[in-house]
Order: C-alpha cells, then structure tokens, then sequence
C-alpha cells in the first residue's frame, strides 16, 4: 500500500475510487465498507483509495477551543490504522493533516481541490451519517450531485450491524473503556491490538525483581509508546505478544500514564503500554528485544491502573497480576479445551 501525507506527490494515482473517514479502529463496518471499495476499484480498473485525517478532527477543534472533553478516546495508533488499510487490501492511502485550512474550507472547494484536482476521484463511497466541509456544511445529495457534475459516481453505505449492535468506532470505544475486551474484539473482527517499536524505559523493571522471591529475572517490560493522549482502553491485562518470537508470548501489561512511577521518566509522563511477557525468551538476552517491532494483542482486563505507595507494594502488586494473568490464561485454555471436545 501506498501511504502519502496530502495529495501533492507525483507517485499518486490518476484516478482512484475513493472512501473517506477517520477510521479509527478499523472495525467491521469499516472492513465492510473497504470490501465493497475494493470491489468498485476493480471494476473501474483503478487504485482503491483511503482519505483519512491525521489527526483527528475532533482533536484539533478540543485543542482550539481548548476544550480537551471534545476529544475522542483513540482506538489506535495510526501506525494500527495503515496497517490494517493495507490488510484490507486497500492500495493507498492519503493522510491529511487536519488544521485551521481544513477546517475552514467549504463543501465545494473540498470537492474541487481534493476529490476532483487532487484525487481524480471516479467513485466515492462514504457512510450513512457523512458530513464535509466548513461547520459540516456538505452532506450527500451535494456530493452526489457534484459527482453528476464532474463525472464520478456516489454511494452511500449503511450501518453495519453484528447481533443486531451497530458497529461504530463510539461502540468500540465503549467497550474498551468499559474493559469489554471480547464485545471490543466482535465489533474488530479481531482482538485489540497495539503494536510498535519497543523503546526504552528506566529499566525499573529489572530492580522491582529483586525485591520479588522468586522474579530472579526481574518484571522485563516491553515499552510501547501510543502516540496519544487519550487512549480508548487503559489499565492491567492479559495479553499476548507477536514478534519476538516463533510462537506468541503470554504476558501482562499495564496500558496508561503509570501512576505510581516519577512523571519525569525516560518517556516523560506519556501513554504507554508496558508489557511483562510472563516467560522470556532466553535467546533475546537482557537487551534484545530493543528496536523490534512487536504486536501486543490485550485480551482480557485483569482491573484498573492503581498507584502504590511504594515500590515493594508496587512489586507485589505486579507479582498478583503475573499470577492472575496465568490464572486466566489456564482457564481460557481449558475452556477452548472443552469447547473442542464438545465440537467433536
């Protein structure tokens, strides 16, 4: 897939079919909406084309009216967000910086300067609640009447449902916030999932195992920065890892601003998920997980972040979850134990 930042890059396509969305999250609706892309593009014999805006539109209105609460919590990073465009099969996609331009400009210079100059639009597919513009002024009989005018084709995409719940990013986002990790993995398609490079920490990890009979290798965490401030999900969890090695890692994670450690750390106060695969793989020593790329799938919520206060509480504390992540993980596999031999 081929990613650019705005429309003004020789390598973009001539003509495209076109859907256009935060796509936060990516979720089945989403996925659905993609699908029927793809199917349009070929049939046009052109480039299937996400637009999309970083960062979110919302964003940029709670930061200039300073109003965080308008914010929305954020389902993914936007690393997440391309990667799974790309497994959608689209064939490239157009982040748009959203700013003061953007927002200011009106319906018809939208559809001028992006769809039709900047796009090549042929075919534009949008959703059923669909707004544009300036005060979100444009609405789908403008955009389909300038499709008439300029020769390209609208269509419009309603709700997509799953056990009669419409799937939205809102519905993910409450899911995740409410710690409903299997309803936020039905309305994914998939598990929620954070991926990244791993980066440094202040190595606390290592000293907490010290004080923990029986941690000789200490509480190791992977570090993920999510570039957000707002996350949809936060707290403990049970997690799985993808990327360090052959078979996935069980681990437990703390997704949030961590609490009970100095806001003046390596990462300065910001959202991170820490990871403790709950066993280390021997061959990537005490350095080598540093710099990979790795997928952390959160699977079940074990509870809230908590601040402690002290480190030998906070060393018990993580002791209790390793063994409540264990716990969990034992029954999870009884359970799919069971349900396959009921299958058979």
């Amino acid at each position: 897939m081929k990613i650019f930042r705005g429309f003004h890059h020789p390598g973009i396509a001539s003509a495209c079919a076109v859907t256009i969305g935060n796509f936060d999250g990516v979720h089945r609706g989403h996925q659905a909406m993609l699908a029927l892309l793809q199917n349009e593009a070929s049939h046009r014999s052109v480039d299937s084309c996400v637009l999309t805006f970083e960062p979110h539109p919302r964003d940029y209105f709670a930061a200039a009216l300073n109003k965080p609460d308008l914010a929305p919590a954020r389902i993914g990073t936007l690393r997440d967000k391309l990667t799974e465009l790309e497994r959608c099969g689209v064939r490239q996609t157009v982040v748009l910086p959203f700013g003061a331009r953007l927002a200011a400009q009106s319906p018809q210079a939208f559809i001028d300067e992006v769809l039709v100059q900047g796009l090549g639009a042929r075919y534009v597919l949008v959703g059923d609640d669909f707004r544009f513009g300036r005060q979100r002024a444009g609405d789908y009989a403008m955009l389909d009447a300038a499709g008439q005018a300029h020769g390209f084709d609208v269509a419009r995409m309603n709700s997509y449902e799953v056990h009669g719940l419409r799937v939205s990013s809102s519905a993910v986002r409450d899911a995740l916030g409410s710690g409903r990790m299997q309803d936020a993995a039905q309305l994914l398609g998939r598990p929620y999932t954070i991926s990244g490079h791993v980066v440094h920490g202040r190595k606390l990890g290592r000293a907490l195992g010290e004080r923990s009979a029986g941690a000789h290798d200490g509480f190791r965490t992977l570090n993920l920065r999510f570039a957000h401030w707002k996350p949809a999900a936060s707290g403990i969890f049970a997690v799985r890892v993808h990327g360090l090695d052959e078979q996935a890692l069980e681990g437990v994670a703390n997704l949030g601003i961590r609490p009970s450690l100095d806001p003046n750390d390596a990462n300065g106060g910001r959202v991170l998920l820490e990871t403790h695969c709950l066993d280390w793989p021997a061959h990537l020593g005490s350095e080598g997980a540093y710099g990979k790329i790795i997928r952390v799938e959160l699977l079940h919520k074990l509870h809230d972040e908590l601040k402690y206060d002290s480190l030998d509480a906070l060393t018990a504390g993580i002791a209790r979850d390793c063994a409540d992540a264990r716990a969990w993980f034992a029954a999870h596999a009884e359970t799919r134990r069971q349900t396959t031999r009921d299958r058979i």
